[in-house]
This record gives C-alpha cells, sequence and structure tokens, in this order.
C-alpha cells in the first residue's frame, strides 16, 4: 500500500512595515498621477501618466499584499517609463531628470523591500534573486540616463538659429510693406493726439511695417547761425585706459582694447580691491534693491552710484574713497526697485582745467531730479539748474513718489544732456509722461522736449502744461552719436502694457521703437518700431550699439538693436533703413482685443535669439507629478506661438517673457573679429487679463492709491486703471509651491554671431545650478543648467569676455572663440550689472558691482570688485 502525501506548502505571512508602506506609496502616487492623466488626456495630452498611474496602483497592491508580483509590476512600469522619455526626448540630460529621476528612485526603494517580500512569500525566493538582478540592471541604466546633465551639460541646450544671412546685406533692400500701407510718415506727426478713453478704429499708419521719415527740417537757428554751428560735436573718449560712459562709450560697443589678460593668463586673476559703499537696504526698503550699476573710470578715478543715487569717488588703484554726495532720495521714491545703472561725464569745452565743475558728473535721482557735481570734489554745480539741479516734475502734473524716476544714466551728445525715466508700468492710462527733454550740460537750461503728443512742439510745458500722460517712456540706456548729433532711444510701450485699444495714433506710431532723435532741435530724424500695436510688454530694454558694419562695400555707419522677443536688426544710422530684409508675418489673431491687434508683425531675417514654440513635452518640473501639473496647465492655456493674444477667460502662455531675448544688459561687439555676443533668456510667462471688477475685490490698487487692508490672491500684478482689465503675471511662469519653472532647462545662454552673415558662431547654456532649486533651497550642484540671467557682457581685444549676470552669483571670464568659460569666482551678492575693464598704472582691471537684485531673487551686496593679474 503505497501512501500519498502531499507537498509541504507555508503560509504566506503578511508583509514586513517597510513592504507595505512603499505598497502604500505607490498607491498613492499612481491614483496621483492616473487622476492626473485622465484630466490630461482630456485636455487632448499625452496618455503616458494615465498609464504608468494604473502601473503604480497595481504593483503597489502586490507589494502592499507581499507579493513579489509588486516587484515585477514596477519594473515593468519603469522599463515603460523609460521607452517612453527616450521616445519623447531623447537623451537630452536636464530634461530626462522629472522623466526618470524619480522612478529610479522609487527603483531602487522596491529593491531594498525585496527581502522583506522574501520573507513574506519564501517559495519564491529564487524568482527574487532574479528579480532583484533585473531590477539592479534597470537602476542602473536609469541612474546612468540621468546623469546626462553631468556629463554633457551643454547636449541639453536646444538648437540655436543657424540662419544665412546675405552676403552683402547692404546691397539687400529692406521689405516693401504692401502698397495699400502708409509706412513712410512724416517725423513730427500733425494728427491731434486723440481722447485717451475714446474708442479709435486701428489705423493703416500704425500697422506699418518699418517706420522711416524723411529729414526734419531743424528748428531755426539764430540768422548767421546754423544749428550745428550751435551745437558742434565733441571730442568723445576713447575707451582703453579708461571706461568713459556705462556702455564704454556713448556707442555702447562694451568693447575694451586691452590685451593683457588672455585666455592663456586669465586663470591667474585675483581679486586687487574690494570696496563698500555702505548703502544697504532700510527697513522701509528691504526687497526692494535693484543696484545694476555700471561705474565709470576717468583717469585716476572710479565713479560709481548706488542703488538710492549716493554719488562716491574711488581711487582705481587702491579701491580708496576720495569723496561721496548724498542727494538724501527717500525710501518712498523707490519705484519698482531702487536702481542706478550708472551716471554720465562731462568735460566742459574750453574750461580751464582748475575751474570748479570744469569735468563733472550728472545723472538721475529715483525722486526725478538731473544733478550735477565737480568730478574732482563732488561738491555741486552751482551754476547747473537751480543751484546744481534741475527738478524734472515740472510739465509732469499729478504724480507721486515712485511713480516717475530716473534709473539709468543720461546720455550727453553735443553738449546737451538726454534724458528720459521710468514711468512704473501696469498702474492706470493717465500716468506721467514718457516724454524727452535735453537739457545743457554747462548751465541746466531747457533745450526741448520731445512730447509725442504734441508733434513739432518741442517747448517746454508752462507752469499750467502738461506733457502728454500715458505716454511711452525710456527708461533704459540711450545711444549717442556725436558726428550726426543723433541720440537713439529705445521706447518702451504705454503706460498700459497688456490693453491697447485707448491708446493714440502716436501711441501706437512711436510705442516700442527705436527713435534717432536729433539733438539740436529735439525732433526725430526717424523712427523703426519692432512691435506693432505692442501689448506684450515687449519694451526696448536693450542699449542700441553703434558700430561700421562691414559689407563688401566697406563700413556703413549702423546701429544694432536687439529685442525682448530675439530679434536683432541692422540698421542704417542715418535712415534707420534695415540692412537687412525685415520680413512682416502674420501673427495670431483674437483674444480680448480683436479690433486692435496688428494682423502682421516685423521678423529679423538678420537673426533671432527666439527658440521654437512650446509643446507640452517641453514641460518641466522636479519630479513626475510637477511636470505633470504643468502639462495639464499648459494644455488648459490659450498659446499658439510667438504674439498669443492676451485673453481672460483662461491664462495665456507668452514666449519668450517680458524678461526674454535681450534686456537692458546689452550686446556687446568685437569689432576685430567681427562678433556680436549676446547673453539672453528663455523663460515664458503665464498671464491673464483679470476684468476690473475682479481686479478691485483682489485689492488691486494703483501706486496713487491707498493700500488694500490685506494682500490679494493675484501674483505679480497691475492694476492698469482706465483699461476693462488689470493685469496677473506668472513671470518665468513658476510652480506655486516649489518655485520650480514650469518649461525645461535651459532658461538662459549666451552666443555668439559672426557680425557680417548673421550666423552662430557658438552657443552655450549660461549659470549653473548651484543656487537654484525646489522650494528655494540651493542645490548647490556645479552643474550647467542655463540659469535666467539679468546684466551683460564686456569684451576685450584679449580674447574675453567677462560676465556675471546669472543667478549663480558667479563672474566668468569666457573664451570669445569657442565659449568656453575659463575662469570663474564667487561673488559676494547677484552680479546682475554689467562689468568694465579697464587700466590702472600699466595695469588691466575688470570691475564689477554685484549688489544683488530682487527679481532676481539673488543676495544684495554693496561689495566694488576690482580683478588683476599678480604683480610681477
Amino acid at each position: 500500500m503505497t501512501n500519498h502525501t502531499s507537498p509541504r506548502t507555508t503560509p504566506r505571512q503578511a508583509p514586513g512595515w517597510y513592504a507595505f508602506l512603499l505598497g502604500l506609496l505607490l498607491v498613492l502616487l499612481g491614483l496621483v498621477i492616473g487622476v492626473g492623466g485622465i484630466w490630461l488626456i482630456t485636455l487632448g495630452g499625452s496618455w503616458y501618466y494615465a498609464a504608468a498611474g494604473i502601473g503604480l496602483v497595481f504593483s503597489g497592491i502586490l507589494m502592499g499584499t507581499g507579493r513579489d508580483l509588486g516587484v515585477l509590476a514596477y519594473g515593468a512600469t519603469y522599463v515603460f517609463t523609460l521607452i517612453w522619455a527616450l521616445w519623447e526626448v531623447g537623451l537630452q540630460g536636464w530634461p530626462l531628470v522629472p522623466r526618470v529621476v524619480a522612478p529610479t528612485v522609487i527603483l531602487l526603494l522596491v529593491l531594498i523591500a525585496i527581502p522583506s517580500l522574501r520573507r513574506s512569500d519564501p517559495q519564491h525566493s529564487t524568482r527574487q534573486r532574479g528579480l532583484a538582478t533585473a531590477l539592479a540592471v534597470l537602476a542602473a541604466l536609469g541612474i546612468g540616463v540621468t546623469s546626462a546633465p553631468w556629463l554633457r551639460p551643454a547636449s541639453v541646450f536646444a538648437q540655436a538659429d543657424t540662419q544665412e544671412g546675405p552676403a552683402d546685406p547692404a546691397a539687400q533692400a529692406p521689405v516693401q510693406p504692401p502698397a495699400d500701407d502708409s509706412s513712410i510718415a512724416p517725423a513730427a506727426p500733425t494728427t491731434p493726439l486723440t481722447d485717451r478713453n475714446s474708442a479709435q478704429e486701428p489705423s493703416a499708419d500704425s500697422e506699418s511695417d518699418v517706420v522711416i521719415n524723411p529729414e526734419v527740417p531743424r528748428d531755426p537757428a539764430p540768422e548767421g547761425q546754423s544749428a550745428e554751428e550751435d551745437r558742434p560735436a565733441l571730442a568723445m573718449r576713447e575707451t582703453g585706459a579708461d571706461w568713459p560712459a556705462w556702455g564704454g562709450n556713448i556707442h555702447g560697443t562694451k568693447y575694451s582694447p586691452l590685451t593683457q589678460i588672455t585666455p592663456d593668463n586669465v586663470d591667474q586673476l585675483e581679486r586687487i580691491w574690494e570696496f563698500n559703499t555702505d548703502d544697504l537696504p532700510s527697513p522701509e526698503a528691504a526687497g526692494k534693491y535693484s543696484p545694476e550699476n555700471t561705474p565709470l573710470k576717468i583717469g585716476e578715478k572710479l565713479f560709481t552710484c548706488t542703488p538710492m543715487g549716493k554719488i562716491i569717488a574711488i581711487d582705481a588703484g587702491s579701491g580708496k574713497e576720495e569723496w561721496r554726495y548724498d542727494p538724501m532720495v527717500p525710501a518712498d521714491a523707490i519705484p519698482y526697485g531702487a536702481t542706478c545703472r550708472g551716471v554720465a561725464y562731462f568735460d566742459v569745452p574750453d574750461a580751464d582745467p582748475y575751474d570748479a565743475c570744469a569735468t563733472r558728473i550728472i545723472w538721475g535721482t529715483l525722486d526725478g531730479r538731473l544733478i550735477a557735481i565737480d568730478a574732482e570734489t563732488g561738491r555741486l554745480c552751482t551754476e547747473f539748474g537751480d543751484n546744481g539741479m534741475v527738478y524734472l516734475e515740472r510739465g509732469l502734473g499729478e504724480t507721486v513718489p515712485g511713480w516717475y524716476s530716473l534709473t539709468s544714466p543720461p546720455v550727453i551728445v553735443r553738449g546737451v544732456v538726454v534724458v528720459g525715466a521710468q514711468v512704473k508700468d501696469g498702474n492706470a492710462e493717465d500716468s506721467p509722461s514718457g516724454v524727452i527733454r535735453g537739457f545743457d550740460a554747462v548751465s541746466g537750461e531747457f533745450e526741448w522736449a520731445w512730447d509725442m503728443g504734441r508733434p513739432g512742439d518741442t517747448s517746454q510745458a508752462g507752469p499750467e502744461e502738461v506733457y502728454t500722460r500715458g505716454t511711452p517712456n525710456m527708461w533704459t540706456i540711450p545711444a549717442g552719436d556725436e558726428e550726426l548729433g543723433y541720440v537713439f532711444l529705445p521706447l518702451g510701450n504705454s503706460a498700459v502694457d497688456y490693453y491697447g485699444s485707448n491708446r493714440s495714433e502716436q501711441e501706437n506710431e512711436y510705442s516700442t521703437s527705436l527713435v534717432a532723435l536729433d539733438v539740436t532741435t529735439g525732433q526725430p530724424a526717424w523712427h523703426f518700431q519692432t512691435v506693432h500695436r505692442d501689448v506684450w510688454d515687449y519694451d526696448l530694454g536693450s542699449q542700441p550699439t553703434l558700430i561700421d558694419f562691414p559689407t563688401d562695400n566697406g563700413g556703413v555707419p549702423a546701429v544694432v538693436l536687439a529685442s525682448k522677443q530675439g530679434d536683432i536688426f541692422i540698421l542704417n544710422r542715418e535712415t534707420g533703413e534695415s540692412l537687412f530684409p525685415v520680413e512682416e508675418r502674420p501673427v495670431p489673431q483674437g483674444g480680448v482685443e480683436p479690433d486692435y491687434l496688428s494682423p502682421t508683425q516685423p521678423f529679423s531675417t538678420y537673426h533671432t535669439l527666439a527658440f521654437p514654440a512650446l509643446e507640452e513635452k517641453d514641460m518641466w518640473g522636479m519630479s513626475p507629478i510637477d511636470q505633470l501639473w504643468c502639462r495639464i496647465q499648459f494644455r488648459r492655456s490659450h498659446y499658439e506661438g510667438i504674439y498669443t493674444p492676451p485673453t481672460s477667460d483662461q491664462r495665456w502662455i507668452q514666449y519668450p517673457g517680458y524678461n526674454g531675448g535681450n534686456d537692458w544688459g546689452s550686446v556687446a561687439v568685437d569689432p576685430e573679429r567681427g562678433l556680436l555676443i549676446a547673453n539672453y533668456n528663455n523663460m515664458p510667462n503665464h498671464n491673464r487679463l483679470v476684468p476690473r471688477q475682479e481686479a478691485d475685490e483682489a485689492g488691486l490698487r494703483a501706486i496713487y492709491e491707498p493700500p488694500a487692508d490685506s494682500e490679494g490672491p493675484l501674483g505679480e500684478a497691475g492694476p492698469q486703471i482706465g483699461a476693462p482689465y488689470a493685469i496677473d503675471v506668472n513671470a518665468g511662469w513658476r510652480v506655486k509651491y516649489t518655485g520650480l519653472l514650469c518649461k525645461e532647462p535651459p532658461y538662459g545662454g549666451i552666443r555668439a554671431i559672426d557680425l557680417a552673415t548673421g550666423n552662430t558662431v557658438w552657443d552655450r547654456p549660461f549659470g549653473s545650478a548651484r543656487r537654484n532649486g525646489p522650494f528655494g533651497i540651493p542645490s548647490m550642484l556645479p552643474v550647467t543648467i542655463g540659469t535666467p540671467n539679468n546684466g551683460g557682457p564686456a569684451v576685450t581685444a584679449g580674447g574675453l569676455i567677462f560676465i556675471a549676470a546669472t543667478t549663480d552669483n558667479l563672474i566668468r571670464a569666457i573664451d570669445i572663440k569657442t565659449g568656453e568659460t575659463l575662469w570663474s569666482d564667487t561673488l559676494p551678492g547677484g552680479g546682475q550689472a554689467n562689468p568694465m575693464v579697464v587700466e590702472v598704472d600699466g595695469r588691466q582691471f575688470v570691475i564689477i558691482y554685484p549688489g544683488g537684485h530682487h527679481f532676481m531673487e539673488t543676495p544684495i551686496s554693496d561689495t566694488i570688485i576690482a580683478y588683476g593679474l599678480p604683480e610681477k
């Protein structure tokens, strides 16, 4: 008789606490990602998240109940994730981070759970060992894939524009506008200014492509004397040993002919001296400092202005203070930020060098004063204006502290000090005027006023008169040409940036334009508009750069104009005609002002810093969850590419954002190598027009109104009083809770462009992740990510680019031929300022004032630093 016995079975045990908790975590993550994925599918987005969510829930349930099949299920989900990630973005390091890093971390946690599952299901130990080996291989593969940013930081950069330019740009005629488009307009329009609050039909004039004005007759000069004789060209100080103007010279090239520091020895740079200005934020000014200052160097002195407008003379060799002047600007005068980008220097013609104020510093203050002081002593030039000051509030009408401020240095051409001002954005249509004024650099006497609302009338506003309110202003740095007698004014937008139906014809004509103004008359000679009917705040922030543009027929006097939307234009300096074709391309229509928007916009065929339109796959985050959220927001938003019309019923994506392309740091030009250097931002904004009633309920107030009792729910917002909508801007499109940006890196770069052709020579992401991270916590990773940047470069004949600008608080020396960073130093504050390159006693110095920046969230500092090679 044969005895039959059943095989011995071991009862399944309850899983260990680790496997149970890990399974629970996977279920929760799966539910979040799965539900979000289903939402994304309903919006027309990727199916991956819904499928991955199901895989996570399934594997979590199995693991939580002690089944090793949960490990297999997660392994399959992980493989699916890797395949999807590589299919969507390829081997691009930073885009892979939110797709693969978190799943790889979870994979490692699953590996740790296998021994616990073995105890709960001992019969499957052999299979579990095989699973552990397979998952370890997968984990190694995932870690290798996600290490791409460390191994190849430059490989993640988006493809740069490399379009071919015409061989001989001078021979290329500008694109002609349609026959029925009045693109040739007089420099001084004769149409009366319309009521800003009345509706008006768009005119053909305001839709024009390139606006070229005929030469304007100059104002009559005294009998027997011409205007040119009255204001002759003056000698311009050379850049080299000195740095006599904000951009190196009034041409704004930011180029130094010095050659002592080279790519071969730049790694030996050391700090020669440091100077502290002692201008740090008071309690009233906390969170409002953004100095952005570049000093001047004349002879043995360095002249700097601090955020609150204090002027300090420093011995350039030793870094010791010689004198300072404090204009006593009150804290309530701070507009958007406490900023003094620079000052102007003037040699009085034929003056005895020992006379008081024979050389002088002239600058503007946050509280609207134009001041002149003796460059030798720091004392007021009492013959200038009213005891050394000109009060610019005359003719402005109603204003309050912080609404009208001077944040940029004036430019002086033929002895005329030309000043614009920052009028705080987004407050009201009835804001102070953007009038441009000229004053005699010696006496401070009024010369002329260019008020676009009073065409042809350059007189000073009388006691009861007010310059046209709400017009576009010039807050940034102009350039000047002594020979032509022109100043080149990069204008901003109207006072209400994101709504235009109530704008006047003159505003439509001149907003977001470069205007060449004749300093002998105060009349515009020509203007070139880069955006028609701008409702995106694409004001011109970059200083124009004057060069001799190389052609087969010799150099052409030209002006380089870089824009926030990324286009770079090359214009004839005398006429405003583009040396390369400018294409009028159709752009999206609709939004809240379908009858106002221009059907076309001008695009440069020379070069653009802009990138292709965003797609859902370009969304980013620190994990799959916030990347999924950004994808959902992308699908919920209105977006049709560049110039997407502003909307109110849903958010719209503005790409690039208002600090995209090239901003106030401007470009630099190396005339010897024929290279144009431009750093830029590559970030979107996420905006919405807010109906007036909702804005009022949210507590939005104009600068002249009492503040609301409590802070409203909107982000960076402007009330736009007088328009039917306020504006809510998410600058950079940041995730509310993590603080990271929704678009994948890089967020900024630096590019070398062949000046003659407009072709890209090299392009690099710019800025490391060491000071960036989720929740505002610095990652400390010395990895190139391409950070937001604010500030510009200086280039040298020695073959180097010196630039700070990024949010990692570093100053860099870059090889101008290759784009390789050869040297860097950690700054005590944010480097949102342009460096300068000078010579002191035969020794080349690189000097920067890294004052930090509240908007860029970099540390505030009052330190000025001079770098040089070690003395032999």
